[in-house]
Order: structure tokens, then C-alpha cells, then sequence
């Protein structure tokens, strides 16, 4: 019989294959026998798996065609039924569940550190636990054991308080427990080095089998149609008269199906399905492995446990446990077969060994337990650790929905549900952003060494604690802007968002460069030693506040009470131009942005819904150069788009479908690579622009929102008035050969006032302080202007049609339900978002955003609320009530604001001090 404690003794060290090499599936030689075999009663595999002929032929067309039959597939099918598509095909090569879903150990945790994942996860244990048995008369398989989170540190139980708080927000019931009432509630766990435990009674488990075939049930039972045995060979691409390329058909081995959508449901083979079509998938294959123990006397009813600083589970199979994690040294599946249904790899152990030292520290009776069975099967890993959604920006109508990093099972329903309204609304129904491919930085199709090394780090930290200003170290460096070397040089801490490298803060020890992928050791890299900005994150691994605390406020305040310049090159910077330019404008954006060549508005683009897809700038501009990338020579009318970095290519995607639905006159030219922006803030920005601009900078003659091209430097600039921090300030847009001779200007001009560089830390304070949102944290697609009090930025008072009107009219008429609120505490609590928001005694919403305020000196937190009597929330209803913010168990009485708590007149931006 094989061991636990036999697998530890006999795994020695030794040097893995690395990264870059195809790793071959093998035996260790020194390693226990286990047979290969899933811990289930019952899976899909039969006799007949993999023959030649499918269940049933494939129909001439159908309105959907989902491809991948694991629980993707089958859920995104049932819920496309369920939401009234009764023409939709679900193709699987082999038999349902035979990827990489038959194997899933099918774990649901109802608590992430994010609200909308809170919410898909509740739906999808809504599904297996009570819909579809209602629907079916059939058990899913579903088993509500509870699941118990170990913390071995106050960080970690730190981190699991903001769940539990965030889970009262949403009605799930969890409990932070002590060491001894642990050990009460899991008899057999070893409680010695225990801080602490979160535990959440109706956690539970699936069955990936019960489940697909249970969702295959009710999707028949609303018309579906689901064919095994028949693989996709082909998929028809089309160019539509305006050159945009449609989804036409899917050819199969049995026959073509003429349709307009297909979903890519493949899992670890979804890369493949997206060439046929001309799609790039970012994703990576990867060994992923449990192993199920003999019986365990005393185990049975027990809650499932996730030791993340092991980085191990244990999962209740009965009378037994499943025993897995994620290691830092994870094999790549390089070559992926096709032909590889129902099929296990063998263990490596030497590779798995960690997490048998940290199963049997956590639940000693492992050492002397049988193991009954190895479980090592190919999952799909990305590189954010999060699911690929949406409609591929390559081709109209080929949506994705895979990449789910071992975790479709518990995210299946949820994100079934949202993929199924995406494909029929052409938008999913709650903030989907962080899974949407549109998101997914333009460095990732062309390039494989960033996938995998952001897709190995995420691996590795999956167990990490999530804290609010880590940084990943893999895939840096890709994009850096003009001015990078000379703010690194000045100390300059780098955020990495959307492949950017972007001023996070500036350290006053120097240099800090983030230096090449060391895989953290693994495979045999050498693990940098000295490593300065690995040092400084680790700083900052802290639910308090950070070390940096202090630069920061330096920072802000200089920019409050002198002047600091931003570096912002990483913003998008976008033309729209042609004929039908204003026809577009108007159309995509609220305001009214259709005004004289020199301004320059504020505004956001909304989604049928009335929902926020963006909040921008719009500077109307006339042609220019044709070699200008600051004035682009064009006919009809041009608009200069300013867009945040880090959604960029959100807003790109958005605005594209915008103008190849409506078939518009008009081009979309991106120039983000050829500018740099730079943004000078204070009430000294005044007079130290002057003496570098070639323009009169007085109130009269360039005033707030306006923009003029002038000189800096002897450089031609694009001046823009505008502020991001609440103060008087300019942006100057400059082509990138010219940024840093203007920047220096800058900054000699500057020194005498005390000018200093300050990064994006520094604006997230200043901003939340001034009262100004950020889009895709407290200002989101299922947020409307309505609710996040930009009200101002729709033309609403104008006969001009907007996108999104129709749905903020009716929400203006029947009143909102939902509000942004400001609130501060007077205690000087750090709060980072997800706290809940009390109000005379219940609970209303949740924190989105939050931050601290250093000309308040206060925290500052901005979340929705609710009537919880369903009332629509009035600014009277604000008033009001009493409030609390709960962080980590603990509730701080809160002021609520019906306006900015800084300069609530927008005095300082219009230069009046």
C-alpha cells in the first residue's frame, strides 16, 4: 500500500525540466503506486467514447454553436435555453466532461475578495443546489459540508475578515473562529500553529459528472441540442462589406452548421479552436494534481480546508480526503493532444511533495494514511489568473468562455449566466471587465514568454494573500514610455498595468529596477538576490498602512500646496476622424461634445443599459500634419479621445463595435505609442508653466477645459486644462522624441517652487479626495450616471440621441435606487474597498473604493447603498441615517457626504486660491 508519509521520504530533490522545454508526462521511478482514477462513483466515460459516429447529426444552422461539452459548455448552453435561445447546438469532440472537467476536484468557496466573483459564485451553488434539481428532479451531486480557511499569520486572518465582511454584504454566513474552536469543529487538525480560521458553513462540493449531465437534462428540456462525438475541424470566417470579419459557420467531421456566433468552450484546447477562427487564446496548459487518500476513521462530515500559506487543500470524499494545491514549480503541457479524453498524466512527486508536507502538518493522521489513487490531469491557466470572456476583438461573433485556471466548476454557473446575456444583449449583466478578452493587454497575442510567465506566477500565488498594493514581478518592462529611464533613475517605483510600465510612488533609496522573471526559483533559475523592488513590495504585504505612508502624503501634499508633475504617458490616446466623426460623437459619448475645435470635455460612453463603459476626455481638434501624431491630418471632423492606460484597449473594443454596427464614415487612430503625456498640478503650476509654454496661460485666455497647441522647449505640445487631482493644472501632450527635453524643462522651470515627480498612488488619494471617480472601481458597466452622481456628463437637457439614453431616461423617471455616497471616519483606519456600509443598523452596500485623504486628513471611502426597504435612495434618504464602515469584524461611525469633503465649489481647478 502506498503511503502519505512514504510519498514525503521518497521524493528527493531534483533539477525540473525548464520552462522552455516540453516536459514529457512520466513516472517518478522512486515514487509510491497509486493507480490513476477519479474519486467518483459515477463519470461519462464509456465503451463507446471517442467513436466515430456522433450522438446525432449536426442540424444545417443554429443561432449559437458552443463549443467544449465540460462545465463551460454545458452551463453557458443551459442558460442560452434558459434565456430563451432554443437554437443553440453544444458540440464535444469525445463525451461530455472528457477534458478536463471530469477530473476537477469540484470545490465551491463562497468568499473571494471580490464582490462580483461573490455573486457568480452564488449563483452557481444556486444552480446545483436548487435549480436545476428543481427543473430536473435529479441530484447534481452537490454535497454541503462547509469549508474551513486556515490562517497561520495576521495578514492571512487579516484577509479572511475583509471576506467575512464583505460576505454580510451578501447574506453569506461565515464566522472567524479561534485556534481551540477550530479544533472543536475539525477534531483531526492540528491547531499548534493555528492564528486562526474563517469558516463558512455552506460551502460545499460538486460532482462534475452529475452536474454536466444534469445541465445537458435541462438544456435538451428548452430546445438545446447537444451532439458528442463530433469534433470541430473548421470554423468559416467572412468579411462583411465593410471588411469587419464575422463567424459564418462551424465545420465539424459529420457536417457544416451555418451560424453567426460560436462560443469557445474548449478549456486547455481552447487555444487551437481560436486558430481556426484566426483568434488569439492567451492561455497555457499545466499539470494540476490531487491525490485521494484510503479511509480516514473520524473524517466523515467534515469541511473541506484550504491552508493557503501551505498552499493545500483537503477536499471530503466521503470517508476520504482529496489532497492537491499549487506549487511553485508547475509542469507546462506543452504539446496538447487532441486525442486526450478522459485521460490522466502520471504524478511527478517530486513535484507534488510540498503539499504532502503541508496535508500532514495540517492533519497528522495522513502520515500513516493509505493513498488510494493519483489524480493528474491538463488544466488551462492565464495570465491574470482569470477567466478569457466575451467576443474576440479578431472576429465579430466568436465569444470565449475558458481559461478558468482550475476553477469552471464553481465559477461555471455564474459565468454560464453572464456569457449566455452577453451573447444575446451583446453585453453581460454585471461588471464582467476582469474577464473580458478585450481587456487583455496588446502584448499578450504575439508574445509567448509574457503568457507564461504571468500565467506561472499566477499559478504559484494562487494561494497568496491578495494585498491591495502588490505588483506582479513576471512580464515587466514590456511597455515603457519616453520618460521611464529618467524617473527610474529618480527612484520612481513602477506599477504594471496593461502591459505599461507606470509611476507608482518614488522611493528616496534610489533606483529600483524591476528586473528580469526569476520564476522564484524554479526549474533551476537563480533567485535574484538584493532584489530592491521585490524588497519594497514585500514592504508593503500589510492590511495597515504601508510603510510608504509618508512619501506618499509628500507627494500630495507638494501638489496640494506647491506643484508635482505626473507622468500619465501611458493614457490612450485616440483620434476619431472622417465624414461622420460628430455623427459617432454624438452617439457614443453623453455630453455634448460636438462643440468649436479648443475645447475639451468631460464624459462618459454608456452601453444599452445606461451602464458606465468609460469615462474620458473628447477634445475637438482640426486636421493638422499628416506626419503630426499631434494633429493628424484628416476630412470632416476630428475628435483627440484621452482614456486611462489601463482600460485603453477596453475602450478601443468598445468604440470599434460602436462603429462597425452602426457603419459610420469615420476612422479610429491610435497614437498611444507616439505621445507622451505629461501632467503639471498645483496652485504653482501657473507660473511655472509660464515660463515653458509660448501661450498665455491667465483664465481669460486659457481657461479650465480648454486645449491649444503651442511650444514647450522649442518642442511643439498639445496643451490641455484639465485636472485629474483637483487643482489648477495643465496636461501637455507631447510626441514621444521630444518628452524628455520637455520634461526637463519642465522640471528646471519647477525647481525653485519646489516642484517634485509623483506617481499614481499619489493621484488615487488626490482624486478620491476631490471626489472624482475612476472607472472600474467605483464607476462600472452596472453602474449608470445616475447613480454615480455624473448626471452632469448627459445631454440630456438636448433632442440629441446618445447610446444608453433610452435607459437613463427610465431610471431618471422611476427614480434611483442605488447611490455612490462619500463617507470619511474620523479614526485613521486604513481601508483599501470591499468594507460593508451600515446604516441605522443594516446593512446597504459595500465600500468600492477607498483611500486616505491627506489634506483631510481622514480616510475616504466611496460605496453604492440600498434602501433596504426597496425605496429609491434620495439624497434625503443619505442625510438621513446613521453610518457605519466595517473593516475586518470591526464598525467605524462614518459621516456620509452628499458632496466632496475637498473644495466642494471646484474653486481651486478654476485658479482660485
Amino acid at each position: 500500500m502506498s503511503y502519505v508519509s512514504c510519498a514525503l521520504r521518497v521524493a528527493a530533490p531534483r533539477r525540473l525540466p525548464p520552462p522552455w522545454r516540453s516536459p514529457r508526462p512520466f513516472s517518478s521511478t522512486m515514487g509510491p503506486t497509486a493507480k490513476k482514477s477519479v474519486p467518483y462513483q459515477k463519470t461519462l466515460k464509456e465503451e463507446g467514447s471517442g467513436s466515430g459516429e456522433p450522438s446525432r447529426p449536426p442540424p444545417p444552422s443554429a443561432e449559437v454553436v458552443v463549443v467544449g461539452g465540460g462545465s463551460l459548455g454545458c452551463q453557458t448552453t443551459y442558460h442560452l435555453a434558459k434565456q430563451g435561445v432554443t437554437s443553440v447546438v453544444l458540440l464535444e469532440r469525445d463525451r461530455l466532461t472528457s477534458g478536463t472537467t471530469w477530473h476537477t476536484a469540484g470545490l465551491l468557496w463562497q468568499l473571494r475578495p471580490s464582490d462580483v466573483e461573490v455573486e457568480l459564485l452564488a449563483h452557481t451553488r444556486d444552480v446545483v443546489s436548487r435549480e436545476l434539481p428543481a427543473e430536473t428532479g435529479l441530484h447534481t451531486g452537490w454535497v454541503e459540508n462547509g469549508g474551513l480557511f486556515i490562517a497561520s499569520n495576521k495578514q492571512r486572518l487579516d484577509e479572511y475578515k475583509r471576506l467575512m465582511s464583505l460576505g454580510k454584504v451578501y447574506g453569506v454566513e461565515s464566522y472567524v473562529l479561534t485556534p481551540s474552536q477550530t479544533k472543536d469543529l475539525y477534531p483531526l487538525m492540528n491547531i499548534d500553529d493555528l492564528y486562526g480560521t474563517l469558516y463558512v458553513p455552506k460551502d460545499g462540493t460538486m460532482d462534475p459528472a452529475g452536474t454536466c449531465s444534469t445541465l445537458a437534462r435541462a438544456a435538451t428540456a428548452r430546445g438545446a441540442t447537444i451532439i458528442e462525438n463530433c469534433p470541430v475541424t473548421g470554423i468559416q470566417v467572412r468579411a462583411d462589406d465593410f471588411g469587419v470579419k464575422r463567424v459564418y459557420a462551424v465545420e465539424t467531421a459529420h457536417g457544416t452548421i451555418q451560424t453567426p456566433c460560436v462560443v469557445n468552450c474548449a478549456g486547455v484546447w481552447a487555444r487551437a479552436l481560436g486558430q481556426l477562427a484566426g483568434v488569439h487564446v492567451p492561455l497555457v496548459g499545466m499539470h494540476h494534481a490531487y491525490v485521494v487518500t484510503e479511509r480516514i476513521e473520524g473524517i466523515q462530515n467534515m469541511p473541506n480546508v484550504r491552508d493557503h500559506d501551505a498552499s493545500v487543500y483537503l477536499r471530503l470524499q466521503g470517508d476520504a480526503l482529496s489532497v492537491g494545491g499549487y506549487e511553485s514549480n508547475p509542469i507546462f503541457w506543452e504539446e496538447v493532444s487532441e486525442k486526450f479524453a478522459f485521460g490522466l498524466f502520471d504524478l511527478d512527486w517530486d513535484v507534488f511533495m510540498q503539499h504532502i508536507e503541508g496535508a500532514i502538518n495540517r492533519v497528522p493522521v495522513l502520515e500513516k494514511t493509505g493513498i488510494k489513487s493519483t489524480v493528474c490531469g491538463p488544466e488551462s491557466f492565464t495570465a491574470d489568473h482569470k477567466p478569457l470572456m466575451g467576443e474576440a476583438p479578431e472576429v465579430r461573433g466568436f465569444f470565449l468562455g475558458c481559461g478558468f485556471n482550475s476553477a469552471g466548476m464553481m465559477l461555471g454557473g455564474g459565468c454560464g449566466r453572464e456569457l449566455a446575456h452577453w451573447i444575446i444583449h451583446g453585453r453581460p449583466e454585471k461588471d464582467m471587465y476582469g474577464y473580458d478578452i478585450r481587456q487583455v493587454t496588446p502584448a499578450a497575442p504575439d508574445n509567448n514568454r509574457w503568457i507564461r510567465e504571468r500565467s506561472h506566477e499566477s499559478y504559484a500565488k494562487n494561494y497568496s494573500v491578495v494585498f491591495p498594493h502588490d505588483e506582479p514581478l513576471a512580464g515587466r518592462n514590456v511597455r515603457k514610455d519616453p520618460l521611464h529611464e529618467a524617473l527610474l533613475r529618480q527612484g520612481c517605483i513602477f506599477q504594471e498595468r496593461h502591459g505599461w510600465e507606470r509611476p507608482g510612488w518614488f522611493s528616496p533609496r534610489g533606483a529600483a529596477p524591476v528586473l528580469d522573471y526569476d520564476y522564484y526559483g524554479a526549474y533551476g533559475q537563480e533567485r535574484h538576490r538584493d532584489y530592491t523592488y521585490n524588497q519594497l513590495l514585500g514592504d508593503e504585504y500589510t492590511f495597515d498602512f504601508p510603510p510608504h505612508h509618508d512619501i506618499i502624503k509628500n507627494e500630495c501634499l507638494m501638489c496640494r500646496n506647491a506643484l508635482a508633475l505626473f507622468d500619465m504617458s501611458y493614457f490612450g490616446k485616440f483620434y476619431l476622424v472622417g465624414p461622420e466623426a460628430t455623427k459617432a460623437a454624438n452617439w457614443l459619448f453623453t455630453a455634448d461634445v460636438s462643440k468649436a475645435p479648443g475645447s475639451t470635455v468631460y464624459t462618459c460612453m454608456l452601453n444599452k443599459r445606461g451602464g458606465v463603459e468609460s469615462d474620458l476626455t473628447v477634445s475637438r481638434i482640426s486636421p493638422g500634419d499628416p506626419a503630426s501624431p499631434l494633429a493628424p491630418a484628416f476630412e470632416g471632423d476630428g475628435y483627440y479621445l484621452a482614456i486611462g492606460g489601463a482600460v485603453a484597449q477596453h475602450n478601443w473594443s468598445h468604440i470599434t463595435t460602436v462603429l462597425q454596427d452602426m457603419k459610420l464614415q469615420c476612422k479610429l487612430l491610435d497614437c498611444s505609442e507616439e505621445l507622451g503625456m505629461m501632467s503639471i498640478q498645483g496652485p504653482l503650476s501657473r507660473i511655472v508653466l509660464q515660463e515653458v509654454l509660448d501661450t498665455d496661460l491667465s483664465n481669460e485666455a486659457f481657461p479650465f477645459s480648454t486645449h491649444k497647441l503651442t511650444t514647450a522647449a522649442g518642442c511643439t505640445v498639445r496643451a490641455m486644462r484639465l485636472s485629474f487631482v483637483g487643482e489648477m493644472g495643465w496636461e501637455l501632450h507631447v510626441p514621444k522624441a521630444d518628452c524628455v527635453k520637455v520634461y526637463q524643462a519642465v522640471m528646471q522651470a519647477g525647481a525653485r517652487h519646489g516642484i517634485t515627480n509623483a506617481g499614481y498612488r499619489a493621484i488615487d488619494s488626490l482624486s478620491i479626495e476631490k471626489g472624482y471617480r475612476h472607472w472600474h472601481a467605483d464607476l462600472r458597466p452596472d453602474d449608470t450616471p445616475l447613480e454615480a452622481g455624473l448626471a452632469f456628463t448627459c445631454k440630456l437637457k438636448s433632442g440629441i440621441p446618445f447610446l444608453g439614453r433610452e435607459a437613463v431616461e427610465a431610471q431618471k423617471a422611476k427614480g434611483i435606487f442605488r447611490r455612490l455616497v462619500c463617507f470619511t471616519t474620523e479614526e485613521k483606519v486604513p481601508m483599501f474597498g470591499l468594507e460593508a456600509v451600515w446604516r441605522d443598523g443594516e446593512v446597504v452596500g459595500h465600500v468600492r473604493r477607498a483611500d486616505f485623504g491627506f489634506a483631510i486628513d481622514k480616510p475616504i471611502a466611496y460605496g453604492y447603498i440600498r434602501d433596504p426597504a426597496g425605496g429609491p435612495v434620495s439624497l434625503d434618504f443619505v442625510k438621513s441615517g446613521s453610518y457605519q464602515l466595517e473593516r475586518m469584524g470591526v464598525t467605524y461611525s462614518a459621516q456620509a457626504h452628499t458632496k466632496s469633503p475637498f473644495d466642494p465649489d471646484n474653486k481651486r481647478v478654476k485658479g482660485f486660491y
